[in-house]
């Protein structure tokens, strides 16, 4: 199988997708070789995505960004605020 990254839409669907097939009677094996992808890939999939939408995992993407952001920007307010406890103390 070649290693290829999806979109969380991507993944949503192809989690329908085997869905659909499950409930027509085939097997995991046969599902994940349909889908192309391997055994922990689906299961991972699984746990992560499981039961939502596209639109709630492009959310759940979009607030998974911005909450990085803004730990980048309380850690760099706290290195000014130290560094700045350090000038007024004189320890420079």
């Amino acid at each position: 199988m070649s290693r290829r990254r999806h979109t969380p839409e991507q993944i949503v669907r192809k989690l329908r997708e085997a869905d659909r097939l499950l409930g027509e009677g085939m097997e995991l094996p046969e599902v994940w070789k349909y889908l192309e992808v391997s055994e922990a890939t689906y299961h991972r999939w699984r746990n992560q995505f499981g039961g939502m939408k596209a639109d709630d995992v492009k959310r759940l993407k979009e607030l998974e960004a911005e909450n990085q952001r803004l730990k980048r920007i309380v850690a760099d307010q706290l290195l000014e605020n130290q560094a700045l406890r350090e000038v007024s103390r004189g320890n420079w």
